[in-house]
């Protein structure tokens, strides 16, 4: 098996893996693509526009929020949290809750300590194009 058939396999029978986070399979061309690490927000300045990706580990859309969607993408290097306002959150709600793997593209806000990414759309990450025909496991 290659890494990342490894790195399917892993997810499919236990939902994680040990070895190589699913984005390092994906990072060059993401890079390639213009798509940054999460890691690399910090320097992204207040308003900048930004593209990051990663696997969704959260999606939280609370009752108080008035609408808000908040989103945290895992990739190799870390975390990134992003939010969806209701108008953004409606034309992406289908993708954003049928993929595990997005890339968002947004204005970064440095906000009290904390970095967002204010999502302007989305787009489906397709690990399953990297694997060998006959692998479905994202």
């Amino acid at each position: 098996m290659t890494a990342l058939e490894e790195t399917a396999a892993d997810y499919a029978t236990t939902s994680l893996t040990t070895g190589p986070h699913v984005m390092t399979h994906l990072r060059a061309r993401l890079r390639a693509e213009g798509v940054i690490a999460t890691h690399e927000l910090a320097h992204v300045r207040d308003g900048g526009t930004v593209r990051v990706a990663g696997h969704v580990i959260v999606r939280q859309r609370p009752g108080t929020a008035k609408g808000m969607c908040f989103l945290t993408l895992e990739d190799e290097s870390g975390t990134a949290n992003a939010f969806l306002t209701p108008p953004t959150y409606e034309r992406w709600r289908v993708l954003l809750n049928t993929s595990p793997l997005v890339e968002v593209a947004g204005r970064v806000e440095h906000r009290e300590g904390v970095t967002h990414v204010r999502v302007a759309s989305l787009r489906r990450l397709d690990a399953v194009a990297e694997l060998p025909e006959g692998h479905n496991y994202w």
